[in-house]
Order: structure tokens, then sequence, then C-alpha cells
């Protein structure tokens, strides 16, 4: 019986082991978004490894994330809207399949005090991500609002975390930046104000997705990953305080700073990405593209009905 009993131990082991070698591994591109969040609350809480995956998380700059999907080093990546509209339209075909959340004042523009208004940025410096990532846009999209384009101010490419503080330390007249790091200009009245932001401008929404080739060869790993993803939204519910311990310690803010940044915009569960991907998603691409087809970003427009697939959130 003992003999028995290390035989039938040791299957359980050769058993073991090429089960857990059986998770798909998957590598996504993001950046220290707060809204990105829930994707490392998914992998460290356990509910990507409870879906069968093995994922990496990778940071990612926004203006190099589409290289590394080209390149293959990642397969899936975590970005704005119109950044899908960008990537697919400069050869690199992507498919959104979940939506994240969407900004609530967590982005915004940052002025120093004697700016009174959007339009006097015209002949002014303004720090920015480069072309083609959300910071970018956001600028052209509140510019384009207030009668003028990215044409009529100088732009500095700048990262948002850099930006905030460049901005904090009296660089620059203007900064495009988003949370945790527009915090750092909110606890700095001295050097400026927010003028807008996403309350005003409610054009920030991020998604989620994949390449064409990974989606065809692992659908079931493509449903996982919103399956993780919307247990993780449901543990933010159920357990916030150690969600926000959790996702704040990556980004090296406590649970209470995280909480703080994370009021500024809504995770949308699986309700939400019905509703969106019903209609309003298609709806802002359309606006999205052409205002990226008028300042250059784009040369033509992919086709927008394309770019997303919402089998993995029924």
């Amino acid at each position: 019986m003992r003999r028995l009993a290390v035989t039938l131990s040791s299957l359980a082991i050769l058993v073991a082991g090429p089960a857990a070698a059986q998770e798909t591994r998957v590598a996504i591109g993001l950046s220290g978004w707060t809204g990105f969040a829930p994707l490392t609350l998914a992998k460290e809480a356990g509910f990507f490894k409870k879906h069968g995956l093995d994922v990496s998380l990778k940071k990612i700059p926004q203006k190099d994330r589409h290289l590394a999907i080209a390149s293959g080093d990642i397969q899936c990546a975590a970005t704005t809207v119109e950044t899908w509209i960008v990537w697919n339209a400069n050869g690199v075909p992507t498919t959104q399949i979940f939506q994240m959340d969407k900004s609530y004042g967590a982005d915004g523009m940052a002025v120093r005090n004697d700016v009174q208004k959007i339009a006097d940025l015209k002949g002014k410096t303004v720090a920015a991500s480069a072309p083609g990532t959300a910071p970018y846009f956001t600028l052209a999209w509140f510019l384009k609002k207030n009668g003028l384009s990215v044409k009529d101010v100088r732009v500095v490419n700048l990262e948002p975390g850099p930006a905030a503080q460049a901005f904090v330390a009296g660089q620059n007249d203007a900064a495009m930046t988003y949370e945790p790091y527009l915090s750092t200009v909110r606890a700095a009245p001295q050097a400026g104000r927010i003028i807008a932001t996403t309350l005003d401008y409610p054009m920030i929404m991020d998604t989620f997705g994949c390449t064409p080739k990974f989606l065809a060869e692992n659908p079931k790993a493509a449903r996982a990953l919103a399956d993780g993803y919307f247990d993780a939204v449901d543990m933010i519910k159920n357990d916030p305080k150690r969600s926000f311990e959790i996702m704040g310690a990556d980004v090296k803010q406590s649970a209470e700073q995280f909480e703080a940044s994370q009021r500024y915009l809504r995770w949308q569960d699986r309700a939400a990405n019905k509703a969106f991907f019903a209609g309003p998603h298609l709806q802002f691409s359309k606006e999205a593209a052409d205002l990226l087809l008028e300042i250059g970003i784009i040369k033509a427009i992919p086709d927008l009905s394309k770019l997303a697939d919402t089998r993995f959130i029924q």
C-alpha cells in the first residue's frame, strides 16, 4: 500500500507538472496610468492564473508600445481608444477586446495662474507626450474645442510624469498629464492650476486589445484575460482597501494615495462594456479618426468597424 501511495503521489506530480506548463503565456504592454491598475491586481491577486494564464506586465511608454507589439515582444496592450486607430493606420494590426476605464477628470491640462482660458495658450509652450500618444491627442482635442490647433502652440515632448514634475518646477507654460501625476499639480497650487480635465471634455477611454494573430490562435486565453480583468474590478468593489494597497504599490503610492487618484476615473464592468461597444465606441472612434487625420497623425482612416471583437465580454 505504501508503495502504491508513493506511485500515486509521483503520478500526481507528473500530472500537475504538464498542467501547470499549459498556462498560456501572455505579455502585456502598459504604463503606470491609474486606469490600468486592475491588470496589476488581476496578476497579483491570482485571477489571471486562476483562468489559466501566465501573464507578464511590461511597462512600456505609449509612444513605443506599438513597436513592442510589432516585434512580437508583447501580444497585448492597454491604451486609449484613439491610439488603436493610430496603430492600425500605421501598419500594426490590433483588435480591442474589452474596455478598462473612462476618465472622469484623471487626464488634464495644467497652466500657469496667469492663463485665463485655453485660447490664451496660443504661441506658448506646452509639455506633452509625442504625437500618437493619449496626452498629445488630449492636447489636440482641448485646443480644437477652443478654436486652436497643435500648430498654434510649441509642444515639448515629455512623458506624463516628467511633464508634471517640470511644470511644478516652473518649466513650460502648460503641461498635459494624467493620474497619478496630475495629483502632483493638484498639490502645488503655487505652480499653476488645472484649467481643464476630462470632466470638461470627456474623451479619454481606455481599452485592452491584442494582435489578431494572438486572438485567432488563443480565443480561450482572450476570454480569460477579460474574465481576469472583470474579477479584479469585482475585487475593487468588494475589498477596496486590499485592492488599493496592491495597485498603489505598483506605482509607489500608499493605499490612501491610490484611492485618491482613482476617484477621477471609472473602471468598466462587464455590463458597462456591453453598452459601450454597442454604439459609443464606434461613434467616438469616428470623431477621433477625423481629428487624427486633421493633425497629421494618420494619413488614412482604417476600417473602424474592424477594430473591436466583442466575443470575449459576452
